[in-house]
């Protein structure tokens, strides 16, 4: 029985949409007069380090009688978050001026964490009814001070909230430190402090379905806008110029081509074959190490269907601004959903290439980039619980992943694998392979594999930079991404620029009667993953202020992982259009 791919797409978008509901503390969000309103504490973290967040309480904060830990969703814990009861009580419409939280005396020891915390400009994060509140825990004075051991370093003690309501409904909520409460925590020595808090509410118009609009705005600002087209209008010109100049000259010379060969027919046929047509016994020699390259095709395939339901997610709204864990809920689920999709892909093609052992291709192709991810994430968690970051998944959080790996991702690989060796589909190509290879003639070094991926990958990288700097300062910075129209736009063409540049480069590798073009399609494909982990470089020197180890293998070690994703997915995408364009003109010749 064939498996239906079409059936799996759908089933497996409708589970994602099931899995990556919006939850929410309170039911409905409605309050009356004097009601607690739910408000936790989430992490603290150096303001540059994203990755580097530890919980609220590891810093001597006043903590409440009962710390309770609020119950979170996989996505939340993928992304750090560590939820508790926050120690300040903001109930519906109560206001309050300078309450004081608690009294203590901080020590030596907690004067100088909470020091080194300042230096390194750490921020808190809160949820007040599910909506974020920042603030720096404290401020260094370094006014008239050249000398860093001269600086003065300040703790706030002093919050004010100020919260916006609509009738039942909590609109919006700010924090602002106070900058003249604060405490002295220069020297090592003993200080007592007063925490303290103050509460403000204020009536507003703006309707509750619209409170999360002030986040998402920030990146729809008139001149982010502005270069964001910017960025589209290149994309675009890049792609015109290069499909027109592409288009034109190859089928300029593949009529001549044509024209050449039916003369070539008619006259003498004798007279010796030269470009292309001379290699038509060889191009579909199937390629070394088909296994590989099967299960790379099959894990391409899947991630490009991952990339497609993300998209189709984000377009429809479900990632909106501090949707907590949405984004890491959905990568999981659906990355688990469509395995079959890869084992599937991988298997039939194998198959087809007349594959001997394709059990040992779909363990093949379950591992080829789950098993990286996994070595990195074994790393870089094991980094993490040694800082004793909240960025350190939980055993329990790494049991249920595994169990989703063990109980839906293998099943539905090894199902997708069954149905592929089942398909019974034959590779289609329209001219016979000879027994023997031909020799590939000595060719310049710029016609070898590494110089023509750097040619594959530049011009598809030149049209997305713009938007990677926005997509990097949102995943490992505090910007806010949410323009997602516009990234499908740069999506799409990033997509066309890979296929055509890897259809010309296919085309005059055949001319050069080089008939080697399985893997160099598939290679310069996915170069462009390797010019963004090349961007990854620039980013962190040049465009951020990351630093420690922490960050700096977290940056790498994900971002690496990132960009084999797209090296796969890209390159699958550069070998179908290169299948495609070989087919179709050995398609349209004579061959012997």
């Amino acid at each position: 029985m064939r498996k239906n791919p079409a059936g799996l797409l759908a089933i497996s978008l409708a589970f994602a949409c099931f899995a990556i509901g919006i939850r929410s503390d309170a039911s409905d969000h409605r309050y009356k007069d004097g009601e607690a309103v739910p408000l936790y504490a989430n992490k603290v973290g150096p303001f540059h380090n994203p990755s580097e967040t530890y919980r609220f309480f590891d810093l001597p904060f006043c903590s409440p009688d009962h710390v309770k830990d609020k119950p979170e969703a996989l996505g939340e814990v993928l992304n750090g978050d560590r939820l508790v009861s926050a120690p300040y009580k903001l109930n519906f419409k109560e206001e309050h001026d300078s309450k004081v939280v608690c009294k203590k005396k901080l020590s030596k020891e907690e004067v100088a964490r909470f020091r080194a915390a300042v230096k390194k400009d750490y921020y808190f994060q809160m949820y007040y009814d599910d909506l974020p509140i920042w603030g720096f825990i404290g401020k260094v004075d370094k006014e008239g001070k050249t000398d860093s051991s001269e600086y003065k370093y300040f703790l706030y003690k002093h919050i004010q909230f100020d919260v916006l309501y609509n009738k039942d409904r909590v609109i919006e909520i700010s924090a602002r430190m106070d900058p003249h409460s604060v405490v002295d925590l220069t020297e090592d020595k003993d200080v007592d402090v007063q925490f303290m808090y103050t509460v403000k509410w204020k009536e507003t118009d703006t309707p509750f379905e619209k409170r999360m609009d002030k986040y998402s705005h920030s990146s729809s600002l008139p001149h982010h806008l502005e270069i964001h087209w910017f960025s589209i209008i290149n994309s675009c010109v890049t792609v015109l110029l290069l499909t027109g100049f592409l288009a034109t000259i190859l089928m300029r010379v593949l009529k001549n081509d044509f024209v050449k060969y039916a003369q070539d027919e008619e006259e003498a046929d004798d007279q010796e074959e030269t470009g292309w047509k001379y290699i038509h016994g060889d191009v579909f020699r199937y390629p070394k190490h088909k296994s590989l390259f099967a299960a790379a095709l099959g894990s391409g395939t899947q991630l490009f269907t991952l990339t497609v339901f993300i998209f189709m997610l984000a377009l429809v709204g479900v990632f909106y601004p501090y949707n907590r864990g949405a984004l890491f809920t959905a990568l999981v689920v659906i990355y688990a959903l469509t395995s079959g999709i890869a084992g599937y892909t991988a298997t039939s093609f194998y198959c087809q290439l007349e594959g001997p052992n394709w059990v040992r291709n779909l363990l093949l192709t379950g591992c080829l980039f789950c098993g990286p991810l996994f070595l990195t994430f074994c790393f870089l968690n094991t980094v993490a619980i040694a800082y004793k970051s909240t960025a350190a998944l939980p055993f329990g959080t790494i049991v249920v992943i595994f169990l989703i790996w063990t109980l839906v991702t293998a099943p539905l690989l090894v199902l997708g694998g069954i149905a592929g060796k089942n398909s019974k589909a034959e590779f289609q190509a329209p001219c016979r392979t000879t027994k023997y290879p031909r020799e590939i003639p000595p060719l310049p070094w710029y016609r070898s594999t590494v110089p023509q991926m750097a040619m594959a990958g530049f011009l598809p990288f030149s049209a997305i930079y713009i938007e990677l700097y926005y997509i990097f300062a949102s995943v490992w910075g505090h910007r806010i991404y949410t323009i997602y129209s516009i990234l499908f736009i740069v999506f799409i063409i990033l997509l066309i620029v890979t296929a055509f540049i890897t259809v010309a480069l296919t085309y005059f590798q055949l001319a050069a009667e080089d008939h080697e073009w399985w893997w160099r399609s598939f290679l310069c494909g996915g170069s462009t993953g390797l010019f963004i982990y090349g961007y990854c470089l620039y980013y962190y020197y040049a465009r951020s202020d990351m630093s420690g180890f922490m960050q700096t293998s977290f940056f790498f070690g994900y971002m690496a992982c990132i960009c084999y994703g797209f090296f796969l997915m890209l390159g699958m995408v550069g070998f179908r259009a290169s299948l495609l364009f070989v087919r179709h003109i050995y398609k349209s010749i004579k061959c012997e």
